[in-house]
């Protein structure tokens, strides 16, 4: 059974390949573009597809267009369509909808010899719920997605068993908490639909003084549902211009509906668990990103292990479309083992990469002890490694490394990515070392999607990871997965008595995420980075641009030579 999911119509456009109910592929359309999130979520760019993710998952498996079982794609346009009739949506949606409803044509015209009949429309909400309940350890669970919106809802809350869905609740248009994040984030200078991670760090700085007033409005009902008309901002304060400065009411009012945002989350979820009593809650929808509330639903609510899809977001519908079409068809559907889906390069072609650009490289029989030396005396690590993640969190592939125990490292960071100095960085631990540093948060962390309070005997050790609020947004790295990074993490230990090293995506601000070889070189090329780690070799700064330095004084020598 071979399905192919696909995920176009809002955000984030991607593809995933499931093959027997086992994710082979998944990747991203801005990792290829290298257009942020890979389009603005508009009616007029609905007709965009993911045409290169969707190629290269096909090449992953050798496969063709037409050896496909079916293409599952992430929304039903037959159920909103009658939103749309009554008026209850965008005035422009009727675009996003015809691209919608014509979306099996315009597959198979991206992927000639796609049988258009193929093409299934899975429910936007289904697609998110199947993303985290069949990719998840758990044969069954509860499940609660919450985003922007889909057809004509913002909210889910039902329980899987067997592959099938239950769905139990749900909440209409208007009513959404992804959509009054949304408009926040927008009122506080940030890009609407892209920028909402800066709201949740902007909040930490911030007191909750409109929380009481917040309350009267946005809450939880007694049918699983909720409120969440969209308040006035601008009775509280004025729309903040992005001016590079950031505090004040503006950061109050951030906290505010943070605080109001977990409120009501731990609300929908304990009403889950009275339905269900299940031990494990799945989740995902973009809402789920948000790490601060994931962790108050983990400590606040009766579920005893709440497990977050890695992508979340809207990526994340290409993977729960193409494993509930698998499963609707007999099979059976297999967790994920980690978020590394997307792309890889042999040994032998990275090196190829790096001679092809002339770049001087070492290829070490002791990376991780080289590795370790540099972070150990404060130098900054590029590090490119494996298959690249699929979902917007580097974990330990595409990552930004440095040491933990320096303060201004945090501010240094900031710089080099070119982003705001309240954002904070994130902590990768060996996971047998996590409980000793971290607490009241899961632990085992592996996708870096909950919170976690830094003991206080290690917060001057590591005040580098340690954000404004005493917590940490840890990822716990096992070393089995990954040999090569818990062997340099190890190393490092050793080095400094510090099983931690700070974390961050492999990107300037604005830009995608690094994937592949090119975007690596080109990063470390134009950012003050010490040290490339391109899979099993090494690049240092001060070889790379030596030799450089070195070539152009021997064209200038040439071009004497030949004046005289």
């Amino acid at each position: 059974m071979r399905v192919l999911g696909v995920n176009a119509l809002f955000h984030d456009p991607s593809a995933t390949l499931v093959i027997d109910g086992k994710v082979v592929a998944a990747a991203e359309e801005e990792r290829f573009s290298r257009r942020k999130h890979g389009k603005r979520p508009v009616p007029f760019s609905a007709w965009e597809l993911p045409e290169l993710s969707m190629r290269w998952c096909l090449q992953q498996a050798g496969l063709e267009p037409k050896d496909l079982d079916a293409v599952a794609y992430s929304f039903d346009p037959s159920l909103a369509r009658p939103a749309h009739e009554m008026g209850l949506d965008d005035p422009w949606d009727h675009l996003r909808l015809t691209y919608a409803e014509r979306a099996p044509q315009f597959l198979a015209a991206a992927l000639p010899g796609l049988d258009p009949e193929k093409v299934v429309f899975v429910p936007h909400h289904v697609a998110h719920a199947a993303s985290g309940a069949l990719a998840s350890p758990h044969a069954s669970s509860s499940v609660l997605v919450l985003d922007g919106r889909g057809e004509h809802a913002s909210h889910l809350a039902g329980r899987y068993s067997g592959g099938r869905l239950e769905t139990l609740a749900g909440q209409q248009l208007p009513h959404s908490l992804g959509l009054l994040y949304e408009s926040l984030t927008e009122h506080l200078g940030f890009l609407r639909s892209s920028d909402e991670y800066k709201v949740m760090a902007l909040a930490s700085y911030g007191k909750p003084r409109f929380l009481e007033e917040l309350r009267e409005t946005i809450h939880a009902t007694e049918d699983g549902g909720f409120l969440a008309p969209v308040p006035d901002w601008s009775r509280w304060v004025e729309p903040r211009i992005d001016d590079g400065t950031w505090g004040g009411p503006h950061a109050d009012l951030a906290c505010s509906v943070q605080a109001r945002l977990e409120e009501v989350l731990v609300d929908l979820a304990s009403w889950l668990h009275e339905q269900t009593g299940d031990t494990a809650l799945t989740m995902a929808g973009g809402t789920a990103l948000n790490c601060v509330a994931n962790s108050r639903i983990w400590r606040e609510t009766p579920f005893e292990d709440v497990w977050v899809q890695p992508a979340a977001g809207d990526a994340g519908t290409s993977l729960g479309a193409a494993l509930q079409v698998a499963a609707d068809r007999g099979a059976e559907p297999r967790p994920i083992a980690g978020a590394d889906l997307g792309r890889a390069w042999s040994d032998d072609e990275l090196a190829r990469w790096l001679t092809t650009a002339k770049v001087p490289f070492t290829t070490p029989d002791d990376l991780p002890e080289q590795v370790a030396e540099v972070l150990a005396s404060n130098g900054v690590i590029a590090w490119f490694d494996g298959r690249s993640e699929f979902g917007p969190r580097a974990l330990g592939h595409r990552s930004l490394l440095a040491h933990p125990g320096l303060e201004r490292n945090l501010e240094r960071i900031n710089d080099v990515k070119g982003r705001e100095q309240f954002r904070p960085v994130a902590p990768m631990v060996l996971a047998d070392r996590a409980e000793e540093i971290f607490t009241d948060g899961p632990i085992p962390s592996p996708y870096m999607l909950f919170v976690h309070t830094v003991r206080p005997e290690w917060r001057d050790r590591i005040p580098a990871a340690v954000h404004v609020d005493g917590t940490a947004r840890i990822q716990t790295v096992d070393a089995e997965r990954q040999p090569r990074l818990g062997a340099t993490i190890a190393a490092f230990a050793e080095r400094t008595g510090l099983p931690v090293v700070i974390n961050t995506s492999l990107n300037t601000a604005g830009r995608p995420m690094v994937d592949d070889p090119r975007d690596a070189l080109e990063l470390f090329g134009s950012a003050p980075v010490d040290l490339l780690v391109l899979g099993p070799h090494l690049v240092r700064r001060s070889e790379l641009f030596a030799t450089h330095e070195a070539a152009g004084a021997a064209v200038e020598d040439d071009a004497a030579v030949a004046v005289a």
